[in-house]
């Protein structure tokens, strides 16, 4: 299976769509997660976050943050950006691995407000800098990365 887009795509609109996708799973998590009552149904949403946001991450440090790098570092965000992913990662991580079903259940929601927060600071901060300071082609070339990342991906 590959993504078939017929015009061309800039890494921010890209990444900007994905993170729309990302907020309506964030808030499927945050109405079901009270309803919960076992540790396997949060472990696999856990799951399911986990697996989508690391697709999601390698793209976008890869395509985005790092041809921004020296512009984060200027602003103090580089860190900060870093650290974020962990502190999802480690979020994720314990929702999964933890035997009591009340800290499962906190772990998952502080991954999920964690990565609203993130996303919201990629949206004000990266992806407004990425268009002002990247030329055009070259938004469009890291769409077309953006698009083989996606396709490589992809499990059939």
């Amino acid at each position: 299976m590959t993504l078939l887009i017929e015009s061309a795509m800039k890494i921010t609109e890209a990444l900007l769509a994905e993170h729309v996708v990302f907020h309506n799973l964030f808030d499927h998590i945050e109405r079901t997660l009270p309803r919960l009552k076992t540790l396997p149904e949060i472990r696999s949403l856990a799951g399911l976050l986990e697996s989508l946001l690391e697709t999601h991450s390698l793209a976008e440090d890869r395509l985005i943050i790092e041809p921004l790098e020296h512009c984060l570092e200027q602003l103090g965000q580089h860190e900060t950006f870093h650290q974020e992913h962990i502190e999802i990662e480690e979020n994720v991580k314990r929702a999964q691995t933890t035997r009591d079903l009340r800290k499962s259940r906190k772990h998952l929601l502080a991954a999920v407000l964690a990565s609203r927060k993130h996303f919201d600071k990629e949206e004000r901060i990266v992806f407004p800098m990425a268009e002002k300071l990247l030329k055009g082609k070259t938004l469009t070339a890291l769409g077309k990365s953006w698009i083989q990342h996606r396709n490589a991906a992809i499990v059939v």
